[in-house]
């Protein structure tokens, strides 16, 4: 690549800005942030990298995808599933509604599918938002349901995560008023990759959904070797007003196959149904990769371990270079940075490795999403190279 090619594709490479615009929340945290972080309590300026030709990159490390998926039980019946593109997806959507109503102990009419969870979660925010009120969510965090939320008139109440970057239940509790339609969780969080524990989250939804519903998005939670003991969706068989949120896009490699569902009590899915079908949106290809999958435990394992082995590995590496990530159990860390996120970016993309560049509080922060060993030993050995 000449010098000139080269400028030119830093140049489009370089990470645009995009923000969104926080209501300030009234409270104050008394506890000393942990490592260092500020609580974030303003603007979230999140650096969006522009379209770059994927083989530009040796280590795609931008997105928090699987590297390792889907699973060759899926791949395989996507392929044979081809022969069904002629029909629509009903007996498929049908069937798969049956068997994941069956993995989490409800019912299917307590089953919503749709092409990936960022669907459902904007789609909630139309069914729920579209005459104003409130949603309240922690700050950081996934902003998908809030952008749409707030796009379509309603307001943000934005709540610091605590100095152990868990959600602050107490804070959120005292945010509720009688405009507010929703209240957003996400856990493990997105992206400081914290968990908040879920005896406290199952607590939290025992005296809050009676009032007003909770949306907790639990993408990330099957990456977690406990995670049948984090999950709160046996809430919903007791009753109560919870939507608990998966995607395949993780534990099952399936981020371009577009695949995700929710589980609620019956007048939530039948809410956004009303608005719209969304299996619609769904591959039949999809929807028998997904169910695949499903039975690939073998797969699901390897994808659990090898996370968590690369992700230690990256973290102890980062210590060790002085980054001071925040600990997580998600498949990306989070660390601050010296160099604004932009500059940084761009020099790891010459290195060849792509990552995420955020601003927190006015400070600088990368995220960088789990790869193979092979590519976070070129991730660290480029973003050595590059603050040293």
């Amino acid at each position: 690549m000449t010098n000139l090619n080269r400028r030119a594709w830093l140049k489009r490479s370089t990470l645009t800005l995009g923000s969104a615009i926080a209501l300030p929340f009234a409270g104050k945290l008394e506890a000393m942030p942990a490592l260092g972080m500020k609580p974030f309590q303003g603007h979230y300026h999140l650096q969006e990298e522009e379209m770059i030709v994927q083989n530009e990159m040796k280590a795609r490390l931008l997105a928090n995808e699987n590297p390792w998926g889907p699973s060759k039980k899926a791949i395989a019946a996507v392929a044979d599933s081809a022969a069904k593109g002629n029909r629509y997806v009903y007996n498929s959507s049908i069937k798969m509604a049956e068997v994941l109503a069956n993995k989490e102990g409800v019912k299917p009419e307590n089953v919503l599918l749709s092409a990936g969870s960022t669907d459902l979660l904007e789609k909630t925010a139309f069914a729920l938002c579209m005459k104003g009120g409130n949603v309240i969510s922690a700050d950081p965090s996934y902003l998908s349901l809030v952008k749409t939320a707030t796009a379509i008139g309603a307001t943000w109440k934005n709540i610091p995560l605590k100095a152990d970057y868990s959600h602050d239940l107490d804070a959120m509790e005292k945010a509720i008023d009688a405009d507010t339609k929703l209240i957003y969780i996400c856990n493990p969080n997105n992206p400081t990759g914290t968990l908040t524990p879920a005896d406290e989250i199952k607590a939290f939804c025992k005296r809050v959904s009676p009032k007003v519903p909770v949306f907790i998005d639990e993408a990330y939670l099957e990456l977690l070797d406990d995670y049948d003991k984090q999950t709160t969706v046996g809430l919903i068989g007791e009753g109560y007003d919870i939507i608990v949120c998966r995607t395949f896009s993780k534990i099952h490699g399936m981020a371009g196959l577009r695949l995700g569902y929710m589980v609620a009590q019956k007048e939530r899915t039948k809410m956004i149904q009303d608005l719209v079908r969304t299996e619609m949106g769904i591959s039949v290809t999809s929807l028998e990769g997904g169910m695949a999958s499903l039975n690939d435990v073998e797969f699901q394992n390897y994808t659990r371990t090898n996370n968590k082995i690369n992700r230690e590995y990256t973290f102890e590496e980062l210590k060790k270079a002085g980054l001071n990530p925040i600990p997580s159990v998600t498949n990306f860390i989070l660390f601050p940075i010296q160099l604004p996120p932009k500059e940084l970016l761009a020099k790891m993309l010459e290195k060849g490795v792509g990552m995420r560049g955020f601003e927190i509080n006015g400070k600088p922060y990368g995220r960088v999403s789990i790869g193979t060993m092979q590519e976070m030993k070129l991730f660290v050995k480029s973003i050595n190279s590059v603050i040293s």
